[in-house]
């Protein structure tokens, strides 16, 4: 008998490669090794339907738990991986050897801790995990006092669920707008339009020089500016990817692990997806590291492909959702290292932003690198037809 193919991950990549597994008519063994004492789950959740209260934590698991026992998968849930040695081709996991004829490492990444915040004392609270989830969702409460450090994609999406529960919300970001490194500056300000628009006190610019606990609540001091009393903090200042058990194998790692458009790692048999994969994206003409639901789906069919002897490539173009109030949002591509130079915007341009219907295309030249739609869910069809191609502005209107 051969080994069996192993998958390191509790999230959706994992998730979704070991069904496509079974589906694609693998027989063998398959171990599943999942850090958490979960079977593996997606994360959008944890800042959305679930944090709001509107969804079951058991509607983010990728397979139902009955799922792998019926269909032959050993899952082994709240075990770490320790050490993985590609030349013998095992590892170690909960202090047992495992030999693998195949193995794929989706470990996801870390949300990056704030010093001033994790050694201040204050309760304080980052979000990945559904424990994360839950313990917050617990806290936002109707008057509750929670300020969000970081206006990215995280911030904002706990702000909408804060706001919605009551509570009184304080978004704190370096930058002059929200999200600015993602969308550009005028779209980052329609972001803190939205937000203030439902009560959010959205502050950009800011410097924060000391986090303290006090008998009133939590104090946040500010260059230039009053002082902010919180009850509680939530971080939100990115993630990094979990790339030490690649590293410290000698597989080849630079923000995230380095694989192929066959998501092949540097090592022989061993693939990377999700979260943690830097991948070379043969469309986008560059390397390119998502974090974000649709890739993880789509890198999962891949390597289960791959570990099969097949050539499936990861070239769908980066996708991603988020729901903030009533507003809704689809983004499609990538601009890349070369960024953009110029943004148009079509559709609505008056009146309170969530009820606006409205696309943004984003260029370099000519060409439209990425392309994203508010509110207006029958056009993501051309949002993604014109992604990647050179457009005038009728074409982007049309």
């Amino acid at each position: 008998m051969s080994a069996p193919i192993v998958l390191v991950g509790g999230g959706l990549a994992s998730g979704t490669a070991v069904r496509e597994l079974r589906d694609q008519g693998y027989t063998g063994d398959l171990i599943v090794i999942a850090g958490e004492a979960h079977p593996p789950y997606e994360r959008p959740p944890l800042s959305k339907g679930y944090l709001l209260g509107n969804e079951p934590a058991e509607k983010a698991l990728v397979n139902v738990e009955s799922w792998y026992a019926e269909h032959d998968v050993d899952l082994r849930t709240g075990v770490s991986v320790e050490s993985v040695d590609p030349e013998a081709r095992t590892l170690r996991a909960g202090g047992e050897e495992i030999t693998w004829s195949g193995l794929l490492l989706a470990t996801g990444a870390i949300p990056r801790h704030l010093a001033l915040a994790d050694d201040s004392g204050a309760p304080v609270h980052y979000l990945r995990t559904l424990e994360d989830s839950t313990e917050l969702k617990a806290q936002l409460t109707e008057g509750a006092r929670i300020g969000i450090i970081g206006g990215g994609w995280i911030g904002l999406e706990v702000a909408s669920a804060a706001r919605q529960a009551g509570a009184e919300v304080t978004v704190l970001e370096a930058q002059d707008q929200p999200l600015r490194g993602v969308v550009g500056p005028e779209i980052g300000a329609l972001f803190a339009q939205l937000h203030r628009e439902k009560g959010v006190d959205v502050r950009t610019g800011v410097r924060i020089e000391a986090i303290e606990r006090g008998a009133d609540g939590v104090t946040i001091s500010l260059a230039g500016a009053d002082p902010l009393v919180v009850d509680r903090v939530v971080v939100g200042v990115g993630v990094a990817p979990m790339a030490d058990l690649a590293s410290d194998a000698g597989i080849g790692v630079d923000n995230g692990i380095l694989v192929d458009s066959g998501l092949h790692t540097s090592s022989p048999g061993i693939f990377a997806a999700g979260d943690v994969a830097n991948v070379d994206h043969p469309v986008l003409g560059h390397r390119v590291r998502v974090e974000h639901w649709d890739t993880a789906i789509k890198h999962g069919t891949v390597a289960a492909t791959n570990l099969l002897g097949g050539n499936a490539v990861a070239d769908h173009l980066p996708y991603f959702f988020t729901d903030q109030y009533a507003l809704g949002l689809e983004y499609v591509g990538h601009p890349g290292p070369d960024g953009f130079d110029r943004v148009v915007v079509t559709g609505d341009s008056e009146g309170p932003v969530e009820g606006r219907t409205f696309r943004v295309w984003w260029l370099r030249g000519d060409r439209v690198v990425a392309g994203m739609h508010v509110n207006d869910w029958d056009s993501i069809g051309r949002v993604r037809e014109l992604v990647g191609t050179e457009a005038d502005e009728a074409a982007l209107r049309s």
